[in-house]
């Protein structure tokens, strides 16, 4: 018995060993800011899977927002041609300023929310790949952020909350799916690379993550008339999930609930069911309908 766990004792030991190897220590004097969601990346073999699952090469430009110390950057600078690295946060910025001051890397001190990634695309005049650990606390709205700038992105390969990315490659008919799943599939193909464990950040946070790859489309992938309106018509239908879609429609784009019977009805989709049941396809198809109220 003593010697199963004198030995028990020992792989354990062996693991936590190997997994501390490939941690990247930081300065021990910078705290990290709760109000930045900052959670760093530290586990080099993830970085390895996250930059070999976003087919870095030579050819690319590469914009990554949160470097945070720049463990990923680094590599990253090593594989793509140029790498932009958009940091909110002064203190961090001054950090990889140091540190990548003779490097292929530009150290953008910028809101992700703001940053204008079209400008930058006619700065270099190619499309950018886009490659981050996203800061939690903002990793959805710089997601519809990028998707505003799509035609100037080839793919994003970004980590999020397990939770988000579950919901950007959901089907229809679960709990998962939503606007964000519409959004994203409409624009890219999502792919969901792997999970990560909370013990490869630091400070390690209370949930897993996913690295989610996005390949951009050239076209959306349904047609529809009114991009605009489909995706208002998308907004309304899960603003209220637990509605139907004639109650969720009437409400969240105004209209009067005959017009929206009409509507249904000329799009072939039943006013009971929910907006979690519908399709991309009959997204487009109702927005269509919709249009002419």
């Amino acid at each position: 018995m003593k010697k199963d766990k004198a030995e028990g004792g020992r792989m354990r030991a062996e693991v936590n060993k190997s997994f501390d190897s490939s941690l990247i220590p930081h300065p021990s004097s910078f705290v990290s800011k709760k109000r930045f969601g900052q959670h760093f990346l530290r586990d080099q073999n993830i970085i390895r899977k996250i930059i070999d699952g976003a087919g870095v090469s030579k050819d690319d430009i590469v914009l990554e927002i949160g470097p945070g110390f720049g463990d990923m950057t680094s590599l990253l600078s090593q594989k793509a041609e140029r790498v932009m690295a958009v940091e909110l946060d002064r203190e961090l910025c001054s950090i990889l300023s140091e540190k990548f001051s003779e490097n292929n890397v530009e150290i953008i001190n910028a809101d992700a929310l703001k940053f204008d990634i079209g400008g930058l695309y006619k700065r270099v005049g190619r499309k950018i790949k886009v490659v981050a650990n996203l800061p939690y606390n903002i990793s959805t709205p710089v997601l519809f952020r990028l998707l505003e700038g799509k035609e100037y992105i080839s793919s994003m390969t970004l980590m999020f909350q397990k939770e988000v990315a579950d919901r950007l490659v959901a089907k229809p008919c679960t709990k998962d799916y939503g606007i964000l799943s519409v959004f994203a599939q409409l624009y890219t193909v999502p792919s969901l690379l792997f999970k990560v464990s909370p013990h490869a950040f630091t400070p390690p946070p209370k949930v897993d993550s996913a690295v989610v790859r996005l390949e951009m489309l050239a076209e959306p992938s349904v047609k529809t008339d009114n991009e605009e309106l489909m995706l208002k018509v998308v907004k309304a239908a899960f603003g209220q999930r637990r509605k139907t879609l004639l109650n969720a429609l009437s409400s969240g784009l105004s209209l009067l609930k005959n017009d929206v019977e009409a509507a249904l009805k000329r799009a072939g989709i039943d006013g009971s069911r929910r907006g979690e049941t519908l399709t991309l396809s009959e997204f487009s198809t109702l927005s269509n309908s919709v249009a002419s109220f």
